[in-house]
């Protein structure tokens, strides 16, 4: 079984800092929200893309799938009372010539074999597609 750890600890009444291994992320913990970091929701849905993007770099070779790009759009819905997560949806978008059955192929192992989005699919909808890059538009769109 694998074991993970992460530390925290408040910086001062705007923000805090994660650590674990090497590595540091600045944590949003201002109640007005900060733009330089990510708030605890935000950090939720970037576990979820790098889930997804791991995922992608693990069947890969398996598949002998070829890619030059990947990307995740994610959107969470949260509601007030109680505060939770209530849905998130998604785009895996990758840059391929592959055919579209080896692409939903990819799209299925990726949710398959995924800790955290199958972590997240169990507490919630956890619901998206897969696209090919050259039939998506520029982010936002």
């Amino acid at each position: 079984m694998l074991e993970y750890r992460v530390e925290a600890r408040r910086v001062d009444a705007h923000g805090g800092l994660a650590t674990t291994k090497e590595a540091q992320i600045l944590l949003d913990t201002d109640v007005k929200g900060r733009p330089d970091a990510f708030n605890p929701a935000e950090l939720f849905l970037a576990s979820v893309a790098a889930c997804m993007i791991k995922g992608v770099e693990r069947v890969t070779p398996l598949l002998a799938f070829e890619l030059r790009g990947v990307e995740v759009r994610l959107h969470g819905e949260r509601q007030d009372s109680p505060p939770k997560m209530v849905s998130i949806d998604y785009e895996l978008i990758v840059d391929t010539d592959e055919s579209d059955h080896r692409l939903d192929l990819l799209h299925t192992n990726v949710r398959k074999y995924g800790t955290i989005s199958n972590t997240v699919a169990a507490a919630l909808p956890l619901t998206g597609r897969i696209l090919r890059k050259s039939a998506v538009g520029a982010p936002g769109t």
